[in-house]
């Protein structure tokens, strides 16, 4: 599946100014008096690849990186084609730039650097009219839907319509990571008010100026959306992105087993600690159901990885209710236990007999788990007392500070190779550059969503699955740990190089495609070569035959 046909759509300078269509520079000499454009550029034909270049070349003159996301940004609005051949052409490069931990300032900034309109925006102000303003979007056929409603954007908090970036920067590695088209994905940002007094102050704020909804009401304009979108979309699948606790979770049960729907934060996330940890194991030489695990943050995120471990544990033969007790949680109110009364009924799974504990170093010790997870979303708490007690337990313990971005995360990779004396496995959230331990050089490996979602992505819109399940999840998890090598764990990566990313993503497609097949979930018949009809979905940044 390559960009859109020039031959349709818009003449003359419209068609320059539509990015689907628009090739700049590269519409062929011999066609520009049949467009209209003859004279409206310069006079040689480029091709995409001396685009691809010129575009890494002013990429250089910029420094800092909020100025290049920006400038990608606008050429994601005049050229979508051009957009993606270069996030493409170097997804190490450019990932940090379009997502993590690049979007998070640009969230925080939204409102003062907004220039260009990209996805919709619905006011809780629209409600009973939701499905009117979904209209107007001008694509018929939406499969992926991208919703936040800003109140929990990455560790940032409450950032309003600035949340924004979050569905924009996924739905863009939904299709650069795995080939999803652009064509049939929808950013959408919920806007229910915001808390963020900074907000409500700055004159520059674009969102609505009053205090978040909540209770019946939020809950009443959550399903007339989810109702307008299945009406107005039927196809699609429904991605949610950024919800508060609180939010999150009864949206997650709600809707769950009615409509082709998924929480990232919570079961993406819980799939890519669920594959660090299965890569992780082939270090330690041990098996899934003799880990124990210790979570700094007890919210959705953490509740979501320990119990997609458990099923994982499950599946394997372990008891379930046995399989939870090898996960604890740690919040601000210390250690999670039974007798605790200030616990969601979410977290109680995962809150256990024990006494009381404080301090996070004193829970390493008490409970000596084989990995601890940060999801705190607060930064330096793997401080060195905490990593040195993992190394003095585990010949090799697992450390994954997933908090984002960069300056949300428990430790640095540095840290944690230099105070467990170069034996951690390390995976973080956000990336961090390589650390010499010992003469070695140690690639620190990203526990990022993007090898889940965006092949999870490439799944539904290969078989038009009817529901995301959590045992797709674990599929996703284990396709991504067997493509990590032992060339890459001696390296230190327990993620496959995010150089190859979309190969990655499209064999982890594959997987997830052939469980929906198999379990009757596909909305399409069977091919014969699942691979190659996975394949043949995908997108590529190319620019069509001249007219």
């Amino acid at each position: 599946m390559t960009a859109s046909d020039d031959t349709t759509g818009p003449h003359g300078p419209a068609l320059l100014r539509d990015p689907r269509r628009n090739r700049g520079s590269a519409f062929p000499a011999a066609a520009r008096a049949a467009l209209g454009i003859e004279g409206l550029l310069p006079p040689v034909a480029d091709t995409l690849d001396v685009q691809v270049a010129r575009i890494h070349a002013q990429m250089q003159l910029l420094d800092h990186d909020l100025l290049k996301y920006l400038f990608l940004s606008d050429l994601q609005a005049r050229n979508e084609t051009l957009f993606y051949a270069v996030l493409m052409s170097d997804p190490a490069a450019f990932m940090p730039l379009v997502y993590t931990p690049t979007v998070g300032d640009a969230c925080r900034a939204f409102d003062h650097i907004y220039h260009t309109a990209r996805g919709l925006y619905l006011p809780i102000t629209a409600k009973g009219r939701l499905h009117e303003l979904l209209a107007n979007w001008p694509e018929p056929d939406v499969r992926f839907i991208v919703v936040t409603d800003g109140e929990r954007i990455l560790g940032l908090g409450d950032l309003g319509v600035g949340g924004m970036g979050i569905p924009i920067g996924k739905l863009a590695l939904y299709t650069a990571c795995a080939g999803v088209p652009p064509a049939l994905t929808l950013p959408i940002t919920l806007d229910v008010g915001t808390n963020n007094h900074a907000l409500l102050e700055d004159p520059l704020y674009l969102g609505l100026r009053q205090p978040r909804v909540r209770g019946a009401e939020y809950d009443a304009f959550i399903d007339e959306f989810v109702q307008a979108v299945q009406a107005r979309f039927p196809r699609s699948c429904l991605q949610w992105e950024d919800f508060a606790n609180i939010n999150a979770v009864p949206i997650l049960q709600r809707y769950r087993d009615r409509i082709c729907t998924y929480n990232d934060d919570i079961q993406g996330t819980a799939a890519v600690a669920l594959a660090g940890i299965i890569a992780a194991l082939r270090v330690t030489k041990s098996k899934l159901a003799e880990q124990r695990f210790l979570f700094l943050g007890g919210g959705s995120a953490a509740t979501g990885i320990a119990e997609l471990i458990s099923e994982a544990m499950a599946l394997d033969g372990m008891p379930i209710e046995a399989a939870r007790a090898r996960s604890w949680l740690f919040d601000i109110g210390g250690l999670m236990v039974g007798t605790r009364n200030d616990l969601a009924d979410f977290q109680r799974p995962f809150a256990h007999d024990h006494a009381p504990i404080d301090r996070f170093v004193d829970a390493v010790e008490a409970l000596r788990p084989t990995a601890i997870i940060g999801v705190s979303t607060v930064p330096k708490l793997f401080n060195q007392p905490v990593i040195e007690a993992m190394a003095r337990i585990n010949e090799r313990p697992i450390i994954f500070p997933y908090s984002n971005p960069t300056s949300r995360s428990e430790c640095t990779a540095e840290e944690a190779y230099t105070w467990s004396d170069g034996r951690a496995i390390f995976a973080s959230g956000s990336p961090f550059p390589p650390v010499q331990v010992k003469g070695k050089t140690m690639i620190p490996g990203q526990g990022n969503n993007v090898y889940i979602f965006p092949a999870m992505g490439m799944a539904v819109l290969a078989t038009e699955a009817k529901r995301v399940t959590e045992a797709m999840f674990i599929v996703a998890a284990r396709a991504v740990a067997e493509q990590v090598t032992e060339t890459d764990l001696d390296q230190g990566l327990i993620y496959p190089p995010v150089s190859t990313i979309l190969d990655a993503s499209l064999r982890t497609a594959t997987k997830i495609a052939e469980y929906i097949f198999d379990h009757d979930l596909a909305g399409v018949p069977r091919p014969a070569d699942i691979a190659a009809h996975v394949r043949a979905r995908a997108y590529k940044p190319a620019y069509p035959p001249a007219p």
